[in-house]
């Protein structure tokens, strides 16, 4: 007689049965591909793709600032520009050692100068490495 083996296969079975399911991830307001989108890069012919480690950056950028950013903000905000491959990055006149050739940097927008000073405020409580924003001025530039 093989009980122990039953008793083990009940014993598992009723822990699975009593193990939680893992709630769904919350899904996030930025996608890669919006984070990498690139009217320049289409027009020159350039291929934005990221590699794997900026796409994981990618993704840290949008966990620690961009969502949180969004969900205090309470309205939509607009990627001007994320990730640059090296090329696109001095097609753009980027900084030589910008932190969106990495990605991890974001150009934002909300579309109003009123929004733009509340996001700009509402990122400086964000951990962040970089947070540029010319008072008036069209983008806020955030980097982690």
């Amino acid at each position: 007689m093989n009980t122990p083996n039953l008793i083990v296969a009940a014993t598992v079975a009723a822990a699975e049965a009593v193990t939680p399911v893992k709630a769904k991830e919350k899904a996030s307001h930025f996608t890669i591909t919006e984070l990498t989108r690139s009217t320049t890069a289409r027009r020159q012919g350039i291929d934005n793709t990221p590699p794997e480690q900026a796409v994981k950056n990618l993704h840290r950028l949008i966990d620690t600032v961009l969502d949180p950013a969004r969900e205090l903000f309470g309205a939509p905000i607009y990627v001007n520009s994320g990730y640059r491959c090296r090329e696109l990055n001095r097609a753009v006149g980027g900084a030589a050692r910008s932190y969106h050739m990495s990605g991890r940097a974001a150009d934002l927008n909300t579309g109003s100068t009123e929004g733009n000073k509340r996001l700009y405020e509402i990122l400086k409580t964000l951990p962040h490495t970089e947070l540029i924003w010319e008072r008036g001025g069209t983008w806020i530039h955030v980097a982690y």
